[in-house]
């Protein structure tokens, strides 16, 4: 890459401007869309309140924000990440364009948490140079970062991905296969079907879910990951509780019905006022901070952690020393 690093982000609400401070705070110069130019000034801000939760400088000469992708001078990016809200024919229908706009040799990733980027890139002539990026909210305090290959992307185009990933601090996961979810967000799912379940049953309340995920096994993966606390706990336990907990978890293919109660009802969480609890602007805003603050700790102790002395992984994720 050239001295001048240089990311075209096409959307830039909450997610495009936190992901654009990721790239300010590592020296990059970032181009980002906003259609009505009225937002822009709270976009800037947004990005600021950013870059002073990391701990980085504000860099306006390198943000620069402009109505469309045609007002961008793609000659000069690095390459482009599309950020726009979560529907699918919308991101579909700005990679259409981005497909005829950018120069070919310019990567281009989707930023979804769930889509796949095969269907995304459609038709697209240059879906070779497509990948999935997807961020987790707050990006700019989250490290990990998904790479995800489509079914046409080139190895080497998610390769660079992953080093411009790792290249501004990011943890990122190569995703080998185009699937919903990806690999994450699988794994997450998995966890809230069984939450739900457990709230749907009467087993105990959204209070309880969460005392129990915070302060039991969740409160281990700041410290390791699932795989490496059960190589830690020992594997041949791990079977033993599978056979006799695995038959009795839930395996259903539509949403809780406290999810879809809650939903119909508009108890949507903070951003309605309402969902397993009441939210006031004052209280919520009091929560979120409470929750920055304390993934900002645990990034802090994740920097500081040590890898197991002699172990490595092999290739199909076994374990493995070095000899």
């Amino acid at each position: 890459m050239s001295e001048d690093k240089r990311v075209a982000i096409i959307g830039c609400g909450a997610m495009g401007c936190d992901v654009a401070a990721i790239f300010l705070a590592n020296g990059w110069s970032v181009e980002a869309t906003t259609r009505e130019e009225s937002n822009w000034e709270r976009r800037r801000e947004r990005v600021q309140a950013s870059l002073a939760q990391i701990g980085a400088p504000v860099a306006p000469a390198r943000f620069r924000l402009h109505r469309t992708a045609q007002d961008i001078d793609w000659s000069r990016v690095t390459f482009g990440l599309e950020s726009v809200p979560e529907v699918f024919e919308l991101k579909r229908q700005v990679f259409a364009e981005l497909d005829a706009l950018v120069p070919p040799h310019v990567p281009l990733a989707t930023n979804t948490s769930g889509f796949r980027i095969s269907l995304i890139a459609g038709d697209c002539q240059t879906a070779h140079r497509m990948a999935g990026l997807h961020f987790f909210l707050p990006a700019h305090l989250v490290p990990a970062v998904e790479v995800v290959r489509g079914e046409k992307t080139a190895a080497d185009v998610a390769e660079q991905l992953y080093a411009i990933m790792a290249g501004v601090g990011r943890k990122p996961i190569r995703v080998a296969r185009d699937v919903p979810g990806f690999l994450a967000n699988r794994i997450q799912h998995a966890l809230m079907r069984e939450a739900f379940a457990v709230i749907d049953e009467g087993l105990g309340s959204a209070e309880d879910v969460d005392t129990a995920v915070r302060y039991g096994f969740g409160f281990r993966y700041v410290a390791a990951g699932p795989m490496l606390q059960k190589e830690f706990a020992g594997l041949d336990t791990q079977l033993a509780a599978a056979r006799t907990i695995y038959p009795s978890l839930n395996n259903g293919t539509t949403p809780s019905r406290t999810l879809e109660q809650l939903v119909a009802e508009g108890r949507c969480g903070i951003k309605s006022g309402r969902g397993f609890w009441d939210w006031t602007p004052d209280s919520a805003r009091a929560a979120v901070q409470a929750y920055e603050t304390t993934l900002m700790a645990a990034a802090d102790l994740l920097d500081a952690e040590v890898p197991a002395a002699g172990a490595t992984a092999s290739a199909d994720g076994s374990a493995g020393h070095d000899r």
